[in-house]
């Protein structure tokens, strides 16, 4: 393994690691992983895995990322984990009981996620969402977003980022400098966006700004054209330097949405360079395939002392685990949104 770890998040293909991913991992050391569906079965063979994968890297503290949003964006599901709501049905809690008992919901919620998580060793929750949709949108931001005015989903993501906190584990803010507009899905298409600069700093941008103190964000594989005409955000260095360094001010941990979606042109290789050369601190792959795992590290070189040092003030901004009640969390959650579906 080399001095410092590649600025890399892999996947892996299955329940456990097969001898050519240990080994792989082992040489290659990535910074750390992502979990999906295909990864989980129940709770103590997750944990095995986790322990697996740090094992091969030899950091016990080696990032294990998972997208646990809650709805319809899931890894850990029903019947070993909580169904939990999605952001949609957070934010409407506004209308029927306040900001006040929203952002309590959207705070406990997390606490119970991030307990959710820990217990299983995972660290690094891909949320929340802050993008703010608009009618004529695609749906796949849709629930996941906690409303449609930027100020509501900033305070909002906010306080779900404080109760993942809260529980020991990192929240990664997405996807900056905003998804809610695009009118394709990044997953297969590239979305782009043609509203002037100043629109999207009162509206798809605002929430990130007001979030920019949070220790990680994820890249959204979208162009928009009044900022840089040629490039998505992740490889557009114009995007992350002006938007997402510049005005919003953000200098946390920056890593790229999946490599492997289609919104990004060229072989794996060519992305990864291109985001790491735009200003990513860090590359994702998600699809656990090893020869495109081996193809992104072998163009990528360690891990930058700044980089290092945003993962250290994040780290140092996720909360010891403290003494709660989940019990009483998780009833209280209930109350919230059972008053919510009854319109109290």
């Amino acid at each position: 393994m080399s001095a410092a770890p590649r600025p890399v998040i892999f996947g892996c293909a299955g329940l456990a690691l097969s001898p050519a991913e240990r080994a792989f991992f082992r040489t290659a050391d990535p910074l750390g992983f992502i979990l999906f569906g295909r990864n989980i079965q129940d709770p103590d063979q997750v944990r095995g895995l986790v322990a697996e994968l740090r094992g091969t890297v030899g950091r016990a503290d080696a990032p294990v990322l998972i997208d646990q949003e809650g709805g319809r964006v899931a890894r850990l599901k029903p019947p070993h984990w909580r169904e939990a709501p999605p952001a949609g049905r957070i934010g409407a809690l506004v209308a029927s009981r306040g900001i006040d008992a929203a952002c309590e919901a959207a705070r406990i919620n997390s606490r119970l996620l991030a307990s959710e998580l820990a217990d299983l060793g995972i660290d690094v929750d891909c949320a929340p969402v802050a993008d703010v949709p608009v009618p004529d949108a695609h749906g796949i931001i849709g629930d996941r977003a906690f409303a449609a005015d930027p100020v509501l989903v900033g305070k909002l993501a906010h306080a779900a980022a404080i109760g993942l906190l809260e529980g020991g584990v990192i929240p990664i803010v997405k996807h900056i400098p905003g998804h809610g507009r695009a009118r394709a899905d990044s997953h297969v298409a590239l979305p782009v966006v043609d509203e002037p600069e100043a629109e999207l700093e009162r509206s798809d941008f605002l929430p990130f700004r007001t979030l920019a103190h949070l220790p990680w964000a994820m890249t959204a594989h979208v162009l928009y054209r009044a900022i840089d005409p040629d490039r998505p955000a992740t490889t557009s260095s114009r995007v992350i330097s002006q938007v997402i360094r510049g005005w919003m001010g953000f200098d946390g941990v920056l890593v790229s949405d999946d490599l492997s979606m289609e919104a990004l042109k060229g072989d794996l290789a060519g992305r990864a360079r291109a985001a790491m050369a735009a200003g990513c601190d860090l590359v994702l792959h998600c699809t656990g395939v090893l020869g495109e795992m081996e193809e992104i590290a072998s163009v990528l070189s360690a891990l930058s002392d700044t980089t290092a040092l945003r993962l250290r003030r994040g780290r140092e901004m996720a909360l010891p685990a403290q003494n709660w009640d989940p019990a009483a969390t998780r009833a209280r959650l209930d109350d919230l949104m059972s008053a919510q579906r009854t319109g109290a």
